[in-house]
């Protein structure tokens, strides 16, 4: 059971599919605009968010982008669009998953099911990972650099956590697009990359002068001690 939050417009699909996934266990609270989806982002703290694009007072990438300034609250987007720039665009502005119109009731709660597991999947019985300077604890989610705590988002985290349970082994693109992001098609890379500068910066490394994250042209990247 996860408390769902939708944002979506249509009056028949919001009282449908709310019925729907709230027959299947879930708690659903559904609201009709953009404004009142982040307003209840922050007042309710839902489990995941279902977030139709087409809104009538703000658009949906735009909901989005504020959801993702106060919350890390796991987002599913409904799009109808399906070619891989757009979907590249969603995942990069912070989504977590997508579903395709016209979708179902079933497809939805699948996907629910599969994000809130990939999220919490292994972290409670892993251990403290410390490489050189760098402390990541996956139970409590902090990491800390030279005994400073670094701020990282959820995903931001999820990418350096699934690099440090292969510390010094070199991790491919695709793969880490499909464990963090459940995305093991094609077109992913700037995905990854983007997550990757932003890691980087809150490591106090670069591309250029790596500490930690060390890129690996045409094959991938490695987390290594950095002193």
């Amino acid at each position: 059971m996860a408390r769902v939050l939708l944002v979506e417009d249509d009056d028949a699909i919001r009282t449908s599919l709310g019925k729907s996934l709230t027959a299947a266990g879930h708690v659903v609270t559904a609201v009709a605009a953009g404004a009142d989806g982040i307003a209840a982002v922050a007042r309710d703290r839902p489990d995941v968010l279902l977030l139709d694009l087409g809104l009538p007072d703000l658009d949906g990438r735009d909901v989005l982008a504020m959801v993702r300034a106060v919350s890390d609250v796991p987002v599913i987007v409904a799009t109808a669009r399906d070619d891989d720039a757009s979907v590249v665009r969603l995942l990069d502005a912070g989504a977590d998953d997508y579903v395709i119109k016209p979708f179902s009731a079933a497809q939805i709660d699948a996907r629910i099911r599969a994000v809130l597991r990939r999220l919490g999947q292994g972290e409670q019985g892993e251990s403290t990972v410390e490489l050189g300077a760098l402390r990541i604890d996956p139970r409590s989610r902090e990491v800390t650099v030279d005994g400073s705590p670094v701020d990282l988002t959820r995903k931001e985290f999820d990418l350096l956590l699934a690099l440090s349970r292969r510390p010094g082994a070199v991790v491919s693109k695709r793969e880490l697009l499909a464990e963090v992001w459940g995305q093991p098609w094609g077109g992913g890379d700037r995905t990854v990359d983007v997550h990757l500068s932003w890691l980087r910066r809150k490591l106090g490394e670069t591309a250029a002068e790596p500490r930690f994250l060390h890129s690996v042209r045409g094959v991938g990247i490695k987390l290594a001690s950095g002193g």
